[in-house]
């Protein structure tokens, strides 16, 4: 992607950095509401299952403004090799961390579902801790390993030069193109195999309960499911410029459109893949999103309505008590928006015991 600066005009690089700035700040408010409500949330810490879904959370809000950081300053300023090294370090990282991140997800899920007396045993925070340090430090060997080995063939004086950012420059000996067929196979091929594995556990033991196991264990069969796709979608960017080299041979006039394109669909969109795997479908994420925004447009009303008296609390039913003046908005907004069954944290038995300003608190902080 950053390569092609040189063969863009003005309007089209403004074009671009506004279309990818704007993509990076959207994407990254959607994922910074959840790491929000994950810190926000004592059930969400205690459970190993959010603990590395919010780790792939950051880890991708940290590819993603890097790669996009990265971009806009290889049309805006010209970086020496050394910052050039250390930016490629944090991208290539964070690039390896997600499938591996997927892996122990998906792991989890069969954990839970095949093995259930063993969950709680096996599948503990401080093991999800673990992991993920295992993670990082997988994804940072390779890694390394590039930098040791453009330091120990290029001269010293390359190192004071200004260089286009971009891996196929850098890392352009044979050593690093060995390095790196080498990398992705094994690492594909051990997502991959655990995913197919832990699926077909899932699908076999779907099979072999019912009720409610049942539905549990096709929730888990989905989202393994959905984690192989994310993968699928992630290992694009490994072969980002094989497609290049495909598409730019038939189109060569289409150049840069080409590049950007790809960077878009392989870099950039894939990051909004884990808010919606999870927070669309994961019912205790998304209820804990609802009471945290009708927390908020409480609160706005609260302040309106504070000349009225104290905040009024609910019957449980989401209605108003007959002692409250009926010309208060604010009453029982948080009841409403939680409803029954509405999972953990402050609903509608909170609201008979409590004014509806400390559920709230409980939730936001």
């Amino acid at each position: 992607m950053n390569s092609s600066t040189r063969f863009d005009s003005l309007n089209d690089a403004f074009s671009k950095n506004i279309i990818t700035f704007t993509l990076c700040l959207t994407i990254n408010v959607i994922n910074g509401t959840f790491v929000y409500i994950y810190f926000n949330s004592e059930v969400f810490k205690r459970d190993p299952r959010y603990v590395l879904y919010i780790h792939l959370v950051i880890n991708d809000m940290i590819m993603l403004t890097v790669s996009v950081a990265l971009q806009i300053m290889t049309y805006t300023i010209s970086l020496s090799f050394t910052p050039c090294c250390i930016i490629l370090l944090i991208l290539v990282m964070t690039n390896k961390n997600s499938p591996l991140n997927l892996a122990g997800m998906a792991v989890e899920r069969y954990i839970a579902v095949c093995q259930p007396l063993h969950h709680a045993q096996l599948c503990t925070v401080q093991r999800a801790y673990g992991l993920i340090a295992l993670i990082w430090g997988v994804s940072f060997i390779p890694s390394f390993a590039d930098m040791v080995i453009v330091f120990a063939t290029q001269p010293l004086s390359v190192y004071t030069q200004t260089v286009y950012c971009y891996t196929a420059y850098l890392y352009n000996t044979p050593y690093h193109k060995t390095q790196s067929v080498v990398v992705q196979t094994l690492l594909f091929s051990f997502v991959a195999l655990t995913l197919i594995i832990t699926y077909l556990k899932v699908v076999c033991a779907a099979r072999a309960v019912s009720g409610s196991k049942k539905a549990s264990a096709r929730n888990a069969r989905n989202t393994i499911l959905l984690h192989g796709i994310q993968l699928l979608i992630c290992m694009m960017s490994f072969i980002s410029p094989l497609i290049n080299l495909i598409l730019i041979t038939s189109w060569p006039h289409r150049r840069t459109s080409i590049i950007f394109t790809t960077f878009l669909f392989t870099n950039v969109l894939p990051r909004l893949l884990s808010p919606l795997i999870y927070g669309a479908r994961d019912k205790k994420f998304s209820s804990h999103i609802r009471l945290y925004f009708s927390c908020k447009l409480f609160g706005s009303a609260e302040r309106k309505t504070r000349e009225l008296g104290p905040v009024p609390e609910c019957d449980g039913k989401g209605r108003r008590r007959p002692e409250v003046r009926m010309d208060d908005p604010a009453c029982c907004s948080v009841c409403q928006a939680a409803g029954p069954g509405a999972g953990p944290g402050p609903g509608p038995a909170a609201c008979l015991s409590r004014p509806k300003t400390e559920s709230c608190r409980s939730i936001m902080g």
